[in-house]
């Protein structure tokens, strides 16, 4: 229960994020940050895999693969400027 609880809370602030004009600059980092973090809790507990070491790497892996593409991509297209 306290997992979903926390899955709902980042789930409004990822909603709050986006409306927030002020965190414009700021709007896909911060947005990565927070999906991110859904993404452990969701592969970690609901998939059983936070004791399961071998398994882990096949989640995490591709996660720091995406990751590190959009943030190619965004210094590519001069985002960071």
């Amino acid at each position: 229960m306290a997992i979903a609880l926390v899955l709902g809370v980042i789930t409004a602030l990822e909603v709050m994020v986006f409306y927030v004009e002020a965190l414009a600059p700021v709007l896909v980092p911060l947005l990565l940050v927070l999906s991110g973090a859904k993404f452990v809790l969701v592969v970690g507990f609901y998939m059983h895999l936070k004791y399961d070491t071998s398994l882990r790497g096949l989640f995490v892996g591709p996660l720091a693969i995406a990751a590190a593409i959009i943030l190619a991509i965004m210094a590519l297209y001069g985002y960071f400027l």
